[in-house]
């Protein structure tokens, strides 16, 4: 299977995110129009756009960008509970007909601020079901007609979502990527979920868990496809890697001079997976050929926990380490954003086309 390479576009009502430079309107559609024209243009497949409560309806951001270009694939980051299937079912299969087959989705289970919108959920057991049930129920609602099921979570009776997935090749539907290092999100990710997303762990370990999934997928009877995995990481390249190494390690001292301001949004409530990429250091600042722990302990979270740095040679080296893996799917980004899009579309790209 060919790679994929997306970037993200962190959709934030605050400017500066994760050390961007852009401040002026740096939300606006004119903005997030521009980052999105400049992946198409620089030989990106498309970018993973941010959610959670307090951030822009991630959704909508999405319709209007897809509105504003001609081939820019939005992964859109949504929350069972925020979303009801039914109702997410026909609201992606619209855009998905709109745009031409360009939706992808990345389903969210980690906490959020559930009750300023409503949403209520228990344990992580629960969380997790939940999660399941929504998965199976949006497929069956985009591939099957007159859809009636009772669950523990969601019910619906005699229910098509309207207009139809149109089938595009072997794509029947939107792509469901998921994330999550708990065992409860790997059952999940098992028997649900068309990609399985790992933030930036070293080779062994990420190796492990793809034996363990693919594993686990035989051992619950998996009834889709194969499942897929991708990674979504910082890459910070530039022209040589002595400067390439300058730049990281200023950037991180800047980190711990004002505590990771605008940093870690992924530190609300560790996750498992989060756990993992903070112990990482423990085991030195740089692991592998270039892969960079050091941000971790100054406030990166999430993707930013963690960095891929050198040349673009050097970079492309190690992403091509972890597509012998079996990763397929690349969601990278670094700041500024936009500068980056451009810089690493040119340089890195071209390195890594099959």
């Amino acid at each position: 299977m060919s790679s994929e390479f997306l970037w993200y576009i962190p959709n934030d009502t605050k400017p500066g995110h994760r050390g961007d430079s852009a401040v002026e309107n740096h939300n606006s559609l004119e903005t997030l129009t521009s980052h999105a024209r400049a992946l198409e243009e620089h030989g990106w497949k498309g970018a993973l756009i941010g959610t959670g409560w307090g951030r822009p309806d991630t959704f909508t951001v999405a319709a209007a960008l897809a509105a504003r270009t001609t081939s820019f694939e939005p992964l859109i980051a949504i929350r069972p509970g925020y979303w009801r299937p039914a109702q997410f079912a026909s609201a992606a299969a619209t855009l998905d007909q709109l745009s031409g087959g360009r939706v992808r989705v990345n389903i969210v289970s980690g906490k959020d601020n559930l009750s300023a919108y409503g949403d209520s959920e228990g344990d992580q057991a629960h969380r997790y079901d939940r999660t399941r049930e929504f998965m199976r129920l949006v497929r069956r609602l985009w591939t099957e007609e007159s859809v009636t099921y009772e669950g523990e979570h969601f019910r619906v009776a005699q229910s098509t979502a309207a207009p139809r997935i149109q089938a595009r090749g072997e794509r029947r539907h939107p792509k469901l990527y998921f994330g999550g290092a708990s065992q409860a999100a790997e059952s999940v990710a098992a028997t649900e979920a068309d990609v399985q997303l790992f933030w930036g762990e070293p080779l062994d370990d990420i190796g492990e868990r793809i034996e363990r999934l693919t594993s686990l997928s035989k051992a619950l009877d998996r009834d889709l496809a194969p499942l897929e995995f991708g990674l979504r990481i910082t890459t910070l390249v530039r022209e040589t890697s002595a400067r390439a190494w300058a730049d990281a390690e200023a950037k991180v001292a800047r980190m711990a001079e004002d505590n990771g301001a605008g940093w870690h949004d992924h530190r609300q409530s560790i996750a498992v997976g989060q756990r993992r990429l903070f112990d990482l250091n423990a085991r030195g600042d740089v692991l592998d050929d270039n892969l960079y722990t050091a941000p971790g302990k100054f406030g990166g979270g999430g993707a930013g926990t963690t960095w891929l740095v050198g040349s673009a040679e050097e970079v492309a080296g190690s992403l091509r380490k972890y597509r012998e893996l079996g990763i397929t799917h690349f969601v990278l980004s670094d700041t500024p954003y936009l500068t980056e899009i451009r810089r690493q579309g040119d340089q890195l790209l071209p390195l890594l086309r099959d």
